[in-house]
């Protein structure tokens, strides 16, 4: 059985997202709110009766003033983040897909396509987000570093005014989100016209479309990569960082996208996925996962060595600082990034087989979670954070209103894009 088997495809499949499924969501949603709130009260008392405002602030990093809206902030925007990047890789997969005129992926394209419409929530939430919490997640918004007379005045800070400035900050966020989710909606239009018209009109416009998104997702998320995560910590610098988290988001995505299509075969969806197209999936999350790691050695060998003492504070905060309270955790970052993804994924079989790739999937979008934790918790919160009700409180907000998100478009349109120009080629894909 194999590229040339006579087999029936069932090219008519509608998701149905069921009263039941919304109800379990409402509750998940309701549930994250109050866990949230439950946890921002437990940290607020927490801060104000006995620890104070320095609370697990020793040594060398004694002296660093943290209100306890830090945390709190911190944990909408580290959330916020982490959910626009697998957003942004539904579009980004795709875009390339078209681009490189890839024909495996036309029968699981409707997955990733339905990503891109949780991109104005993401947004909502970051611009809102930054509105109010701008001086506790972000140090260089502080207008009396700018002022020579001031005792606070920071010479580095105040070269850097012309780029980091509150009003280009929300300007370079609206334009690049709303280009990426005009782009993005370009693209789903197109492709929900193809169902109905067919021809390959469609499709060559979608590959015009997908080349100028592609343009905006590489400079927008270095961009962005600067902007959300580096300038927390405005001091630091490093010339990798844009390429960094998108190794990050990449990887998290595929992993959302891959998890997505098994629970749906789960549910009996997707009958014409076949262990040929996990296959393929498997083996972008082996590879991305080692490209990862490739970056973060990189990063940390270099800065590391050259021990420069304005490269280096970012890592001796993370390994060293506040009383290793990252240290256990950025050890752990490569292990679930790096070591378990590439053991587990290293043999054919493994990546064709939907229980180890669940594994993988859980596991890297957690490591991915954790990773973009590592990357804003130190600068914002310094060593008063952690895992508690705000945090469990936000990710269940997040992943359910992500979850309801894209099963609500999945119901919007057939489940296989049966007018696809390649979909025979995905449909008799056998590697």
């Amino acid at each position: 059985m194999g590229a040339h088997s006579h087999k029936e495809f069932k090219l008519d499949e509608t998701f149905e997202f069921s009263a039941e499924a919304r109800k379990k969501l409402t509750y998940a949603i309701i549930a994250g709110v109050v866990l949230f709130g439950l946890g921002a009260y437990l940290h607020y008392a927490g801060m104000s009766h006995g620890h104070g405002d320095t609370h697990g602030v020793h040594g060398e990093n004694a002296g660093h003033h943290v209100a306890w809206t830090a945390r709190l902030f911190a944990v909408i925007w580290h959330n916020s983040v982490f959910f626009t990047g697998i957003s942004l890789v539904g579009v980004f997969f795709i875009a390339f897909n078209y681009v490189a005129w890839a024909g495996w992926s036309a029968i699981i394209k409707r997955i990733p396509e339905s990503f891109g419409n949780f991109l104005p929530f993401t947004f909502a939430v970051m611009l809102i987000t930054f509105i109010f919490g701008h001086h506790d997640l972000f140090h260089w918004t502080h207008h009396d570093l700018y002022d020579p007379q001031s005792e606070h005045y920071d010479k580095v800070l105040d070269g850097k005014k012309g780029y980091l400035n509150i009003p280009f900050y929300i300007a370079r966020m609206v334009i690049f989100f709303g280009l990426w989710f005009f782009l993005f909606r370009i693209l789903r239009k197109y492709s929900l016209s193809e169902d109905q018209i067919g021809g390959k009109d469609f499709y060559n416009k979608s590959i015009n479309i997908s080349a100028v998104f592609l343009l905006s997702f590489g400079v927008g998320t270095s961009m962005g990569a600067w902007d959300w995560v580096m300038s927390i910590d405005p001091h630091w610098y490093s010339t990798l960082f844009g390429w960094y988290n998108f190794a990050s988001y990449f990887v998290a995505g595929l992993a959302t996208i891959t998890l997505t299509i098994l629970l749906l075969k789960d549910k009996g969806y997707l009958t014409n996925v076949t262990s040929n197209h996990l296959h393929d999936l498997g083996k972008f999350m082996f590879a991305f996962s080692v490209f990862w790691t490739y970056l973060w050695t990189s990063q940390f060998l270099l800065i590391f060595y050259a021990n420069i003492p304005e490269e280096i504070i970012y890592f001796r905060e993370r390994m060293y600082g506040y009383d290793g309270h990252y240290a256990g955790l950025f050890f752990f970052n490569i292990f679930i990034n790096f070591l378990f993804p590439f053991l587990v994924l290293m043999t054919r079989d493994a990546k064709r087989q939907p229980i180890f790739l669940k594994i993988v999937c859980i596991a890297i979008i957690v490591g991915h979670w954790l990773d973009f934790y590592l990357m804003i918790m130190p600068g914002v919160t310094k060593g008063t954070s952690g895992f508690g009700f705000m945090e469990i409180g936000a990710v269940l907000v997040f992943m359910s209103g992500f979850i309801w998100v894209i099963s609500s478009s999945l119901t919007k349109a057939n489940l296989v894009a049966k007018n696809h120009p390649l979909l025979q080629e995905s449909l008799h894909h056998d590697i």
